[in-house]
């Protein structure tokens, strides 16, 4: 398994208060700042409003869909070269090709597996060094 060297602000956008919670305790316990959202605007307004290493963004979202909110993000300062990761219960080919096209770096698949996470993490945050 991967580690991730340092701590990290990451933002979680998730509606599932469930899921989000889990996975927020998943990031602290590996020593990460996690701020959630729980919904697309609330996670474009955090985002532009903050600096986050990385984005762990629901693609299945109430209000506006994860693939619009990644778009919304890169296309702000506050996107460049903050890494995007889809979180989602499509795993078809298309689906991992549409969250490429909308500016995603990654895409995990639900339920997310801890040991897929941290490895991925690790992996992206290493190639933006």
């Amino acid at each position: 398994m991967g580690t991730v060297e340092g701590v990290h602000e990451i933002l979680l956008v998730e509606d599932n208060s469930d899921a989000r919670e889990t996975l927020r305790l998943l990031l602290e316990f590996e020593g990460h700042r996690v701020t959630a959202a729980e919904n697309g605007e609330q996670g474009i307004q955090l985002a532009r409003e903050n600096t986050f290493t990385l984005a762990l963004i629901d693609i299945g979202l109430p209000d506006v869909d994860g693939y619009s909110v990644a778009q919304r993000i890169r296309s702000s300062p506050s996107g460049v070269g903050l890494v995007l990761i889809a979180l989602t219960g499509y795993s078809e080919p298309e689906d991992v090709r549409r969250a490429r096209e909308a500016g995603f770096d990654a895409h995990l698949v639900k339920p997310i597996d801890p040991d897929t996470l941290t490895k991925t993490l690790a992996d992206l945050i290493a190639d933006r060094r």
